[in-house]
C-alpha cells in the first residue's frame, strides 16, 4: 500500500522548467534513492513532498497513517540546552506520560479520588507507554547519539556551542528517533565518519517505515536503497534495485538507444543513397523505386529514439607528460606532532609506477598532513622520503587553497598555462562545464562542486605521473564522481589518494593503507576486502606471504581479474576501431555509387555493390562481437 502518491508535479522557476511530469509512489518500507546531477532540483522536490514548496501544477497525497519527517523540521533552536535534553524533546510525549505514572502510585496509596479509576487509567497508560517505547528511549537516545559520533563527554555540551556539523548531526537524530514512518534525508551522511555512516545504514536497513534519500555515497544507496528514482532532462525515471543495479540498467538502456539510433541514421543514409541513384536513371520504374525507398526512410525516421544527452559528465584524460621509474616514492619512518598532539610516527611504505592506493583513517591521524610532508610543504619531525626518477607529483587540495577567489576560470587556467591559446582554454574548460559566459564567473561565487572542476582541469593539464587525490570526489555529484573514477582507471602513472567515499575506493583500490598514531596497517585489496579482514571494533596489521596467505592469493585474483578486464577492454578499443573504419569503407562505397561512371556501367555497379554487401556484414559481425565483449 502506498504511504505516499506524488501525480504530475511540475514546476519553474521564472521560465526555466525544473521539472513536469513526475508521478510516482512510495510503498511501505521502500528505501528510495533519489539522484541525478546538481540543479535538476532533488532538494526542491523533497520540500514539495513535505508542503514547503507549492507545485505549479499535479498533486501530493499521503497515506492516513504516513507521518513526514524531514531534517529542517527538526533543526537544533534552543542554544542553551544540553545536547542529551535537545534530543530526548522528540520523546516529549512520553516524557509527560513518564511524569504522570510517577504521580499516580503516590495518589492511589493516599486514596485521593476515585481509586479504581485510578488504577485502570494507571493501567491503559502504562501499556501505551510501554507499545510506545517508554521503557527504551533513553538508551534509544544515548545509542543514536554514540551512533552518530558523539562522546559521552559531548552528551552535556550546549546546544550553541556545537559546530555546524555536530549540529547537524544532531538534528539527524532527532529526524530518526521522531516516531516519523516516511524519512525524507537530503545528504544524511554528511559530517558523518565511516563508522557512523555504517552505523546509519544499520539503522535503515532496520526501520520499518519508509525512505527517499538524496545521496552522492553511492555505497550508501547500495547498501540501503532498494528502488532508485532518476531526476533527468526535467523528469523522473524509476528504477528497481539499489544505484548500481539502476547504473548497469541504465547504461545498457542507453547503450542500446545509441547503437539502434546510429544503425537507424547509417541506414537512412543507404536508402536515402539508393534513392539518389534511381533519381539519377530517371526511368518510371527508377521513380517507383525512389517513391517507395523514401517511404521506408519516413517510416525509420518516424520511430527514430534520439539518444538522451550526457551533459552532465565530464570529459577528460590525465596523459603523462613523461613516465616514472619503477620505484615511484619510498616513505621510511616518517613522524609528525605538533606540540603534544602526535599525528603518526614509524610511518613507512613503498609505491610502485601505476599503483591506486588509498590512504584511510580516523580524522584527525594526519592525512592531509602526510599528504603536505610528501609535496614538501610541511617537515617530518623525523624519517625520511625518496622519491623516485623522473616523479612529477600533482596534488589536488580539497581545501582548493591553490585557488584565487579573485579569478574567473578563464583566468586561473590562462595564467597557470600561458601558452595556451584562447582558444584551447575555453575547449579544456568546455570539457568540464563550463561553456560561454560561465568562464568569466567569478571563483567566490562558485559552487564547491565547480571550483573542483577547475581544480582537476588544473591537475590534468600539468601531466604529473604521481597524483597526490586529497577527497578529490567531495563537492562533485554522482555522474562526475562517476566520469572522474573513469579518467582514473585509465590514468597511467600512479596514485595516492584519500577518500570518505567507499564506493570510489572499491573501483580503484590496488591496496589501502590504514593511518593510525602508530603507523600504517597494509591492506591488499578494495574497500569490501578491507571490511572483510577489518573486523568490528579493530584494524588487525595483516602479514601477507606472497606465497601461500589468502591475501596474497585474493590479490593475485585481483591482478588477474584487472588484467582480463584489460584485455576485454584492449579487444573492445579494436573492436570499435575495426567498426568506424567499415564505416568510413562503406561511406566511400556509397559516394561512388552516386558517380555517373559506374551508376551507368553495370559490371561496375555489381561489382561495388558486392563489396558494399560484404563491408556489411563484415560490421554486422563486428557489431554482434562488440555486443558480446560489452556483456561479458
Amino acid at each position: 500500500m502506498a504511504v505516499l502518491s506524488a501525480y504530475n508535479i511540475g514546476l519553474s522557476f521564472i521560465e526555466r522548467k525544473l521539472f513536469q511530469g513526475v508521478t510516482f509512489n512510495v510503498e511501505e518500507r521502500d528505501k528510495i534513492g533519489l539522484i541525478g546531477a546538481n540543479g535538476t532540483g532533488k532538494t526542491t522536490l523533497l520540500k514539495i513532498l513535505t508542503g514547503l514548496i507549492s507545485p505549479d501544477e499535479g498533486s501530493v497525497t499521503t497515506g492516513k497513517n504516513t507521518v513526514l519527517g524531514y531534517m529542517q523540521q527538526h533543526a537544533c533552536t534552543v542554544q542553551d540546552r544540553t545536547v542529551y535534553d535537545e534530543l530526548l524533546t522528540v520523546f516529549e510525549p512520553l516524557i509527560n506520560m513518564e511524569k504522570e505514572l510517577e504521580i499516580l502510585p503516590a495518589l492511589i496509596e493516599k486514596g485521593k479520588g476515585d481509586i479504581h479509576s485510578l488504577i485502570e487509567k494507571q493501567d491503559i497508560l502504562l501499556t501505551e507507554f510501554q507499545n510506545r517505547g517508554g521503557l527504551t528511549y533513553k538508551s534509544r537516545t544515548k545509542s543514536c547519539l554514540i551512533g552518530l559520533g558523539f562522546r559521552e563527554e559531548d552528551f552535556s555540551m550546549e546546544v550553541g556551542k556545537l559546530s555546524g556539523g555536530q549540529k547537524s548531526k544532531l538534528s539527524l537524530a532527532k529526524l530518526l528517533l521522531s516516531g516519523a514512518n516516511l524519512l525524507l534525508l537530503d545528504e544524511p551522511t554528511n559530517h558523518l565518519d565511516i563508522n557512523a555512516v555504517g552505523w546509519l545504514e544499520n539503522f535503515l536497513k532496520e526501520f520499518d517505515g519508509s525512505a527517499i534519500i538524496i545521496s552522492h555515497d553511492r555505497y550508501f544507496l547500495d547498501e540501503v536503497t532498494n528502488k532508485t528514482m532518476e531526476i533527468y532532462c526535467k523528469g523522473l525515471v524509476s528504477y528497481e534495485g539499489n544505484y548500481s543495479v539502476f547504473a548497469d540498467k541504465k547504461a545498457k538502456q542507453q547503450e542500446s538507444i545509441r547503437r539502434k539510433y546510429e544503425n537507424d541514421i547509417k541506414e537512412i543514409k543507404r536508402i536515402e543513397g539508393i534513392i539518389e541513384q534511381q533519381k539519377g536513371w530517371a526511368t518510371e520504374r527508377n521513380f517507383i523505386t525512389a517513391a517507395s525507398k523514401q517511404k521506408e526512410v519516413d517510416r525509420i525516421k518516424a520511430q527514430l529514439v534520439v539518444p538522451q544527452e550526457e551533459s552532465h559528465n565530464l570529459r577528460f584524460k590525465f596523459e603523462l607528460k613523461q613516465e616514472s621509474g619503477e620505484d615511484v616514492l619510498i616513505c621510511k619512518d616518517l613522524s609528525k606532532s605538533f606540540g603534544n598532539n602526535r599525528l603518526f610516527s614509524n610511518l613507512s611504505f613503498h609505491l610502485k609506477k601505476g599503483e591506486k592506493v588509498f590512504i584511510m583513517g580516523e580524522n584527525g591521524v594526519g592525512k592531509t598532513t602526510l599528504f603536505k610532508i610528501i609535496t614538501g610543504s610541511q617537515m617530518a619531525d623525523y624519517g625520511y622520503i625518496d622519491y623516485g626518477t623522473g616523479v612529477k607529483i600533482g596534488y589536488f587540495d580539497q581545501l582548493q587553497a591553490n585557488l584565487s577567489l579573485e579569478k574567473d576560470s578563464f583566468s586561473e587556467i590562462h595564467d597557470a598555462f600561458p601558452d595556451m591559446t584562447e582558444t584551447q582554454v575555453r575547449k579544456a574548460l568546455g570539457r568540464f562545464g563550463f561553456r560561454g559566459d560561465e568562464v568569466f564567473k567569478k571563483m567566490s561565487l562558485m559552487s564547491g562542486g565547480e571550483r573542483a572542476k577547475v581544480n582537476l582541469l588544473k591537475l590534468m593539464l600539468q601531466g604529473d605521473n604521481l597524483l597526490l587525490l586529497d577527497e578529490p570526489t567531495n563537492h562533485l555529484d554522482t555522474f562526475s564522481r562517476e566520469s572522474l573514477e573513469q579518467t582514473l582507471r585509465e590514468y597511467k602513472g600512479t596514485l595516492l589518494v584519500i577518500s570518505h567515499d567507499r564506493y570510489f575506493v572499491n573501483k580503484l583500490s590496488d591496496r589501502i593503507l590504514y593511518l593510525t598514531d602508530t603507523g600504517i596497517r597494509e591492506y591488499l585489496g578494495n574497500y569490501d576486502y578491507f571490511v572483510e579482514h577489518n573486523g568490528e571494533n579493530s584494524v588487525p596489521i595483516l602479514k601477507v606471504k606472497k606465497d601461500n596467505s589468502r591475501g596474497a592469493r585474493d590479490y593475485r585474483q585481483e591482478k588477474e581479474e584487472k588484467a582480463r578486464l584489460r584485455k576485454r577492454e584492449n579487444q573492445i578499443k579494436k573492436t570499435q576501431a575495426l567498426i568506424e573504419q567499415l564505416d568510413r569503407e562503406i561511406a566511400c562505397i556509397e559516394e561512388k555509387l552516386k558517380e555517373e561512371s559506374i551508376s551507368s556501367d553495370y559490371q561496375k555497379l555489381m561489382e561495388y555493390t558486392d563489396n558494399l554487401e560484404q563491408l556489411r556484414l563484415r560490421q554486422e559481425e563486428a557489431f554482434q562481437k562488440w555486443e558480446e565483449l560489452e556483456n561479458q
